[in-house]
């Protein structure tokens, strides 16, 4: 009879213990409402913050996809909690104009070095010398790229940010009579560009990083970067030199991705917080996991198992953030 009772004992006491662990989550009893772009290949990031999110407590819904502009007004005024994707600065604007610090809690970097600009196939560009984008000027060389009259720029979905720029640099570097920004869907486009590549036709093209798009046309193999002749933005990113230490200019500034969360959620949220400013994601971790992506691994079910896959290859890593993250709640 003592044997059962102490065995009663230590599960009652082993259950009081878990119960009062429980009981001191930080997120307990929170919900949160993440946002995210329409990109899929942006999911693995904020998947990665829900789970973390997950074991200090909090009830995480699903992501919802929006349009950028939408995913900052919705957390400045308190209808979404978070997006992990807030590109700085290339978001300055939609960022400034939905209230900037005084409406965003946003520390640290979640992902660093992510970069942007202009490719042509390599085989163009060394049979006529073309390095600097401002030199598709010369009608000749830009007919060579031509598929409307103009030579055919696959360029940036509408309100992701990147438009502005690239049609800030047409008239910038006096490109507007020879080359066309062709807009839409950019996976369609690229698609198409990706195609006309691979029955050996010139191809011009916007890209960025981490993106799968780098590891179907690899620069340095099949495509270069072309350069800009100065440096020129617009909007909130006016006067931000785009040169790199090493003296070349893409035209567009390093990004890194940042965790932005409304801010009074945040001041009443500190684990959560500590968490969105110590996380850091490296690039090429979002590379290999979006070429899987591409490979045909696209389904939720799909990103979900990587990013469980990627937890337990840094455990230790991910552990670490969420026990700092609960200790700042104390």
């Amino acid at each position: 009879m003592r044997k059962i009772a102490l065995g009663a004992f230590a599960l009652t006491t082993a259950f009081a213990v878990q119960t009062t662990f429980a009981a001191e989550l930080p997120g307990k009893g929170i919900q949160v409402q993440p946002v995210q772009s329409t990109i899929t290949e942006e999911t693995f990031q904020t998947l990665l913050v829900n789970k973390a999110l997950e074991k200090l407590g909090y009830s995480v819904q699903s992501p919802r996809e929006v349009d950028y502009n939408v995913a900052y007004t919705s957390i400045a005024s308190g209808d979404a909690t978070f997006m992990a994707v807030n590109w700085d600065p290339l978001h300055a604007d939609q960022y400034q104009a939905a209230g900037g610090d005084a409406k965003f809690y946003r520390q640290g970097n979640y992902v660093e070095g992510a970069a942007q600009g202009y490719l042509i196939d390599k085989k163009t560009a060394e049979k006529y010398h073309i390095t600097t984008i401002d030199q598709l000027k010369d009608p000749k060389l830009a007919k060579l790229f031509d598929a409307n009259g103009k030579a055919d720029l696959s360029g940036c979905t509408p309100g992701w940010g990147c438009e502005a720029v690239i049609n800030h640099h047409i008239k910038a570097y006096g490109l507007s009579a020879t080359v066309e920004h062709n807009q839409g869907n950019y996976a369609a486009i690229m698609a198409d560009t990706i195609s006309r590549y691979k029955e050996g036709k010139p191809i011009l093209y916007y890209t960025w990083t981490p993106y799968w798009v780098s590891d179907v046309l690899v620069p340095g193999r099949d495509v270069v970067w072309l350069q800009v002749p100065f440096s020129s933005l617009p909007g909130e990113q006016k006067g931000i030199s785009t040169k790199l230490p090493n003296g070349t200019d893409y035209g567009f500034p390093v990004n890194s991705m940042r965790i932005a969360t409304n801010k009074q959620w945040a001041e009443a949220n500190p684990a959560a917080a500590k968490l969105f400013a110590i996380m850091k994601l490296p690039i090429a971790d979002i590379n290999a996991q979006n070429a899987r992506m591409h490979q045909g691994e696209a389904q939720e079910a799909d990103i979900e198992r990587q990013t469980d896959g990627w937890i337990k290859a840094h455990q230790a890593l991910f552990d670490g953030w969420v026990n700092t993250a609960a200790a700042a709640a104390k």
